[in-house]
């Protein structure tokens, strides 16, 4: 049997990245501030932890308006669907394998 640990992705392992990921797992997208909201962190931790999601290929950005005012809405890849359907698979594994 595979032992599930090595098949955890370390990209998931940061409480907020697994909360962004459930969160558009769940959402067509959600805007940085719904985001923010969401998971309760401020500004900068949030944009840093966006911007290496978006740099694995797991979330694309959308930059757009909304009247005057720039928008910027997250959603997820099909690869990021992927590994992260795989890295949840891989949790469950280990959890149903603890008697």
């Amino acid at each position: 049997m595979i032992n599930p640990i090595g098949q955890l992705n370390k990209i998931f392992d940061s409480r907020i990245r697994l909360g962004i990921m459930s969160s558009l797992m769940v959402n067509e997208s959600l805007s940085f501030n719904e985001l923010k909201e969401l998971i309760e962190v401020t500004d900068g931790n949030l944009a840093t932890h966006l911007k290496t999601l978006e740099e694995n290929g797991f979330i694309k950005v959308q930059k757009g308006f909304v009247g005057r005012k720039t928008n910027t809405s997250y959603s997820v890849t099909k690869a990021g669907v992927k590994a992260f359907k795989l890295h949840l698979e891989a949790l469950e594994k280990m959890i149903r394998s603890i008697n």
